[in-house]
């Protein structure tokens, strides 16, 4: 056995050093350098994964010419929302990272997704005993005999079982809680996280079979590890929402194989997770009563059109220094959007504090809402009611323009399909757009005052 050494790695970016530092020279964080042993040992055949035969020769470069393609046939799951988020389906070879918060349903999903497969399927959980994970379920109603149960966590382990089951999609819960005899250190550990990861890999790309890794999140809301974790993998989902809520985002920060602007959303109900397929209708809530600052905007998500409510509350400041407080939005860019107002519009918001929510906890960052959220602040500050049969779909400009935005076709057809008999796009929008082709009236402007007069008249 080789001689053991110690070495310092960083706790937030996995930086290694020979010696303890104070800040990290790659991240700039202080106070995160951690010793870990490492063993280095040689690693043969006994106890690790490899392919069939083992006479794999060294790859040799070759032209780009001489390289042949195929497109991979995808594996379509039954949940439509995750085949979306991964841009049509499981590609064989993949390797998935999911990360979210505790308790927010992470297991639950890939738990669900295992059982519906109609694959041999290995869950292999470092977390729950084998009780709790049929307890989940039968929770679920859903027990399949091509499930199979693995509660481990050393992944020369693993590897034997991978070896004599032979299955076709390997799920791992969680990465954090693996552990490879090749490093001395912790699971969990900067180290740890980044062979077990390698491991794993190696097996994905060589075996063909597609591995979902589940991945704790720190305090920050980052993925817990080295960042070259997500550099590894081929997809990185994040799944979101709040614990106290009932939906959750399934959202994609990274993809080799798709978009990265998809969007799934789904209910968390009894037994299990529900796929929500209109999401615009959980996202604007019913009222009685028609309310000022109450907007609607079109937005897209990848290649999801959704129409979500803006909430807005303009009153006197009490104190010296107006507030200014957004959830959801961006809060540099409503401030530009009210000096646009103040300047271009000539509203007196100044003093006044300003409150901004998007309803239904999601994060906007799409343009396409600036003109909706402008609408809403001054249907506040005035005081005037805005009717809930009519979105917005355009960008503002600094110098009070109504711009165009991409895609416009299909947010007025989703706003047709929903019952909206009004929407107000940029004139600029109108070039190479048939209106008749929508049940919808399309009020088409070019400045913020122009929408105001027609607004309020």
């Amino acid at each position: 056995m080789a001689k053991a050494r110690t070495v310092y790695f960083c706790q937030n970016c996995g930086t290694q050093s020979p010696k303890w530092l104070g800040r990290c020279p790659s991240c700039g964080e202080w106070n995160t350098f951690v010793e870990e042993v490492v063993q280095k040992e040689d690693k043969n055949e006994k106890g690790s994964w490899r392919p069939p035969g083992n006479t794999k020769l060294a790859p040799r470069p070759r032209a780009l010419t001489e390289i042949t393609y195929t497109e991979e046939h995808r594996t379509l799951t039954k949940d439509k929302e995750l085949n979306r988020v991964l841009g049509g389906g499981i590609v064989p070879g993949s390797l998935v990272l999911i990360g979210g918060e505790p308790g927010i349903g992470k297991s639950t999903l890939m738990l669900q997704i295992a059982v519906s497969l109609p694959m041999r399927v290995l869950y292999v959980s470092g977390e729950e005993s084998e009780q709790q994970i049929k307890m989940r379920a039968e929770r679920l109603g859903k027990v399949d005999q091509n499930c199979f149960i693995l509660t481990e966590t050393n992944t020369q382990n693993i590897f034997k079982q991978i070896e004599e089951l032979d299955p076709e999609v390997l799920i791992i819960d969680s990465i954090q809680t693996l552990q490879s005899t090749y490093i001395e250190s912790a699971a969990g550990s900067v180290s740890q996280v980044r062979e077990c990861a390698a491991e794993l890999l190696k097996y994905a790309k060589e075996s063909g079979t597609p591995v979902f890794m589940i991945g704790h999140i720190t305090k920050e809301g980052t993925l817990a590890g080295p960042k070259v974790l997500e550099h590894m993998v081929d997809t990185v989902l994040q799944f979101e929402g709040d614990r106290h809520l009932a939906y959750r985002i399934l959202r994609t920060t990274k993809n080799r194989f798709g978009s990265t602007s998809e969007l799934g959303i789904y209910e968390m109900i009894g037994n299990g997770l529900r796929e929500v397929s209109n999401p615009s209708e959980i996202l604007i809530s019913q009222r009685d009563e028609e309310l000022s600052g109450i907007t609607i905007g079109a937005m897209l998500e990848g290649n999801r059109p959704l129409l979500i409510e803006i909430q807005s509350l303009v009153s006197p400041a009490t104190y010296g220094t107006p507030q200014r407080s957004s959830t959801g939005f961006d809060t540099k860019r409503l401030q530009m959007l009210l000096a646009v107002l103040e300047k271009r519009g000539g509203f007196k918001l100044g003093t006044q504090d300003i409150f901004l929510n998007i309803a239904g906890g999601l994060k906007v960052e799409d343009p396409a809402i600036d003109l909706a959220i402008c609408a809403s602040i001054v249907s506040s500050y005035e005081d005037l009611t805005i009717s809930p049969k009519i979105c917005f779909a355009a960008e503002v400009g600094l110098g009070g323009e109504v711009r165009a935005v991409n895609r416009i076709e299909n947010r007025i057809a989703e706003a047709a399909k929903l019952g909206f008999q009004e929407i107000y796009i940029s004139k600029y929008n109108l070039k190479g757009l048939n209106l008749e082709n929508f049940d919808i009236h399309v009020h088409a402007v070019s400045r913020l005052d122009e929408l105001f007069l027609r607004l309020f008249k």
